[in-house]
């Protein structure tokens, strides 16, 4: 095992003079006037490692082998590097091949590889330098999630993977069944299937939400939070759609809809900070090869208190803008990618929060308002990206919650146990939800989100 002082970000840090010893797999390889310099890295920062060896200091057997993708170990000290990159460089004394690439087969050599092609080869594009930086992207926030979260005093939840019922109340679930699909029994004067002799006796599914379960932490825990997987049976082969993603999603009790604001805008500022101060190279290439205002971009909505608007004024912003909008604009319509860009990029130059959506186009669960027409309801809106965040003060009132289950038409008896919380202690409580591959393709500006996720599951492709 690879201790912390072993790594090559330690490595780059030691004074020339102090003894090393490096793990890696070879990026590049070259001959020059009797040197040979191969670079290395082991995942553990962006930039690789120089090693330097005379010409004639390892065997031309294992030379030859020492190839792009090949695994090493080198030992030997530290030295100053002469060259552009680089303080240091190792001087190498000893090395040991530990496994071989062949170039005829390897399919990552020295060459500009398209993302594309990059994703045919999912085993191997981790060693590449774009998922190099998007994957310790990914472990950065994280950790800086996980750690929002418990300085502020939050319990985790493991919310379950499989389910019942359906948080969104919008199908689209991946149902699961020890059932023989061949031969389903079927109920006695019924062609309805009978689940009585299924694993779990009734029909389940993947979870597309864990919000409902945090519900029952929130009202016994008071600050909870989950951060899982989540699966949507969506036929949609787009950049922006996954059939397996992972969504944080916090729920607190006693707050309402400015408490949950103000915890959503805290929460993201956290996060963006985070990675600057923590993952800095990777998204200076980021910034260098993909999206040229990242950076800026992400400063804005760290150092930017937040607009917040009703969705009643974003509609009238819209209407008035005298832009030819692909989708149309009007009072009770959803909002669109092309209208949260004009309002956080045109109108606000930074994000901007919307409250109040009418209730046909919100779920069940959010809390009415008096007014019959909205509920109370937010989103996030980012510049460059769009919506964020989802949320809502969720619907406390027993009687209230009951009828708009019905009017989704929802089997109650699916949600019996979510309206038993209403009768006995019911507290006022609100939360959010945030696609994690949605965010990392905004901190990274990367434009796909098959490629923010370490392995895609989408329509027809689940591999490894």
């Amino acid at each position: 095992m690879i201790r912390n002082h072993q790594y090559v970000r330690h490595l780059l840090t030691l004074s020339p003079g102090a003894p090393a010893t490096a793990h890696g797999w070879v990026k590049t390889r070259r001959d020059s006037k009797g040197v040979i310099f191969i670079q290395i890295n082991d995942g553990s920062c962006f930039a690789d490692l120089q090693i330097v060896f005379e010409a004639g200091s390892i065997p031309e057997e294992v030379l030859s082998k020492v190839t792009t993708g090949a695994c090493v170990c080198v030992s030997g000290a530290m030295v100053a590097s002469p060259g552009k990159g680089q303080s240091v460089e190792l001087r190498g004394e000893a090395l040991e091949l530990l496994g071989a690439a062949p170039p005829e087969t390897y399919p990552l050599q020295k060459k500009k590889h398209t993302l594309e092609t990059l994703r045919e080869f999912g085993h191997f594009r981790t060693r590449s330098n774009t998922f190099g930086a998007v994957f310790r992207v990914r472990n950065a926030l994280s950790f800086a999630i996980h750690r929002f979260f418990q300085e502020n005093g939050f319990l985790y939840v493991h919310t379950p993977i499989l389910t019942t019922s359906d948080a969104e109340g919008a199908g689209a679930m991946f149902q699961v069944t020890t059932l023989d699909l061949m031969n389903l029994p079927r109920k006695p004067q019924s062609s309805a299937i009978d689940f009585s002799t299924d694993f779990f006796s009734h029909p389940a599914y993947l979870t597309v939400s864990g919000q409902l379960e945090a519900e029952i932490f929130a009202l016994a825990f008071t600050n909870v939070y989950t951060f899982g997987p989540t699966f949507r049976a969506e036929n949609s082969n787009t950049p922006r759609h996954l059939a397996e993603f992972w969504m944080i999603e916090p729920e607190m009790a006693f707050c309402d809809l400015d408490g949950n604001q103000e915890l959503a805008e805290a929460f993201l500022k956290y996060l963006i900070t985070y990675l600057m101060d923590h993952c800095r190279q990777d998204l200076e290439f980021f910034n260098q090869r993909y999206e040229p205002n990242l950076l800026a971009t992400l400063d804005n909505v760290a150092s930017s208190e937040f607009a917040r608007i009703p969705y009643s004024e974003a509609v009238r912003i819209l209407e008035q803008s005298g832009r030819p909008w692909e989708f149309p604009v009007y009072w009770g319509a959803d909002l669109q990618s092309e209208h949260e860009r004009y309002l956080t990029e045109v109108t606000f130059r930074k994000p901007v929060i919307v409250t109040g959506y009418p209730k046909s186009i919100k779920a069940f669960y959010m809390r009415a308002n008096d007014d019959g027409r909205t509920v109370r309801a937010m989103d996030v809106l980012a510049p460059g990206i769009g919506e964020i965040i989802g949320g809502s003060q969720r619907e406390e009132r027993l009687d209230v919650l009951r009828e708009k289950i019905r009017e989704h038409n929802l089997p109650e008896e699916h949600y019996w146990w979510y309206l038993d919380l209403r009768r006995h202690g019911s507290a006022p409580h609100a939360g959010f939800g945030l696609g994690f591959e949605r965010l990392m393709m905004y901190v990274t500006g990367m434009k796909n989100i098959r490629d923010v996720i370490p392995f895609p599951r989408t329509p027809g492709h689940a591999e490894f």
